[in-house]
């Protein structure tokens, strides 16, 4: 038996604390889950800070399960505690996370909307073991509405084709509507509205019509399907679309009061049900499944699963090919030449693990990091061919792919821009101002990167059988059966400089 962990996340509308531990047999057992409502969404959504009263009840919400987890035999720097789309998005959120460390002892990490994807993704994943391959083989959506933000994954045969954290809140929609006009017509019309904006959008990466799979997570989803729906294992239901339609327009005859009354809920839920139902039901209407599947899941069981051996070689390398798939994705999307970005991608690898002896970065994360680059380099070339690195950070800093966050996204777009050119990482005061560990990986990165870019100067893939070896100060790169190497020479010549002074290896072509 392992050691209990510990997630307390800190929502829009409320506090919510989960212990878990991974048995013997490999299940996670619930030790223990609390949840408070705390109106964080409705501050910050409408005055842009969390006022202090707000701030009090989040304290006291916060001492309170501290004393709850030292039952537990668990100390704060022992529990995650993560912060979502309110507390990223309030003026204050420094000096607020400064209170709770000082009263609390909790170290707060406030998460942006891909890396809440992320953790969805892993608490999905284990939560639809049984139902595992059509998840794998079918077109698949997957849509959590939350009081700050909409969480969406789009999945085309068990591939990521898109990630995407929509500013479609519960709380954020009504504070911004009910500032206007407090009718719910009018929040019913803005919903309709943006989700048809974004129709368009998510169309171009899945074909929402061949969808056959809808997955539905959150609390409001979870109460449709008890009251409606029924039991296909024990944290996992179903609903008829049908079914879910009727209870949904039912719903819109309560008053808050009586959902209150008749489904057990706190008010501040009762107030955003209509609305969070709302939702759900517009993103199925765009598609033709008849059957939505709802995982009584969260972004905490998601935490809890990457923090303990749960999240093994085998989920792990799912979660890597996942992010590949997103980017290859959006190279589709802008219409970038795979067949380069194959082997692009397949070449940097091979520099990499050539250098692994000395690269000196954390091996598994920086590889990711140059297969998404390497993929990614030319997408700019959408926008112009001339500066088309440029255009790349552009295109890659402003997307969202999934699995990154935006330190990580920004790594990758700045890697993607010195793939080319004349400027160096170092003449960019934007790269000066970077923290070391990160100036290093873009610097490591896009050097090899620039090689393995230049070893397919014509993108035609015209090298094929290649080997490298390290011996003294030179890098070789031998290739079999090719006489005429003259373009390869060159290309390297111009782009070799720049690995030649971070690795301190002359390349030579053979």
């Amino acid at each position: 038996m392992t050691t209990p962990e510990a997630v307390v996340e800190i929502g829009s509308t409320g506090v919510r604390l989960l212990v878990a531990e991974l048995a013997a047999d490999g299940k996670r057992n619930v030790l223990d889950r609390a949840e408070m409502p705390v109106a964080l969404g409705r501050d910050i959504f409408t005055g842009g800070i969390i006022t202090r009263e707000t701030q009090s009840q989040c304290l006291h919400i916060l001492l309170r399960f501290r004393e709850q987890l030292e039952s537990w035999g668990i100390t704060p720097p022992r529990t995650s505690v993560i912060a979502t789309s309110a507390l990223r998005e309030a003026k204050n959120t420094d000096s607020v996370i400064d209170k709770i460390l000082f009263a609390t002892g909790f170290k707060v990490r406030v998460i942006d909307g891909i890396e809440e994807n992320r953790l969805m993704y892993m608490a999905v994943t284990e939560c639809l073991k049984e139902e595992a391959d059509k998840l794998r083989s079918e077109d698949s959506v997957i849509l959590e509405v939350g009081g700050g933000s909409t969480e969406m994954m789009l999945m085309r045969k068990g591939k990521m084709a898109g990630a995407h954290s929509l500013r479609l809140g519960t709380i954020r929609m009504e504070s911004q509507v009910r500032t206007q006009d407090g009718s719910f017509d009018n929040i019913q019309r803005y919903i309709q509205d943006f989700i048809q904006n974004m129709k368009g959008s998510l169309e171009s990466e899945l074909n929402l019509t061949q969808v056959k799979q809808f997955i539905a997570i959150g609390a409001d989803a979870t109460l449709a399907a008890v009251c409606a729906g029924r039991p296909i294992s024990t944290w996992l239901w179903s609903i008829e679309r049908e079914d879910f339609d009727r209870f949904v327009s039912e719903v819109q005859d309560y008053t808050v009061d009586e959902c209150v009354a008749r489904f057990k809920i706190s008010y501040n839920d009762a107030q955003t049900l209509r609305t969070s139902l709302l939702i759900y039901k517009m993103f199925i209407h765009l598609t033709d499944v008849r059957t939505i599947i709802v995982p009584e899941t969260n972004i905490r069981d998601g935490l809890i699963i990457s923090r303990t051996d749960a999240a093994n070689d085998g989920l792990q390398n799912e979660f890597h090919q996942q992010i590949i798939a997103s980017a290859r994705n959006l190279l589709r999307k802008y219409h970038g030449d795979e067949q380069h970005a194959e082997f692009v991608r397949s070449m940097s690898l091979q520099i990499y693990s050539s250098l692994a002896s000395e690269i000196s970065l954390d091996e598994e994360h920086s590889k990711m990091l140059l297969e998404v680059a390497a993929i990614l380099h030319d997408i700019g070339i959408f926008i112009r061919h001339d500066d088309h690195n440029i255009h790349s950070e552009y295109i890659i800093h402003n997307s969202e792919i999934f699995g990154l966050n935006k330190m990580e996204n920004k790594i990758v777009s700045q890697i993607a821009r010195y793939h080319r050119g004349k400027q160096l990482p170092q003449d960019n005061e934007q790269f000066q101002i970077l923290a070391r560990t990160d100036r290093m990986t873009i610097l490591k990165l896009a050097s090899i990167l620039r090689i393995a870019d230049a070893m397919d100067r014509g993108h035609v893939q015209y090298l094929s059988d290649i080997s490298i070896a390290l011996a003294d100060d030179v890098l070789s790169i031998r290739t079999r059966g090719i006489k005429n190497l003259t373009l390869e020479r060159m290309a390297l010549s111009e782009k070799g400089e720049l690995f030649e002074s971070v690795f301190g290896y002359q390349i030579v072509l053979l």
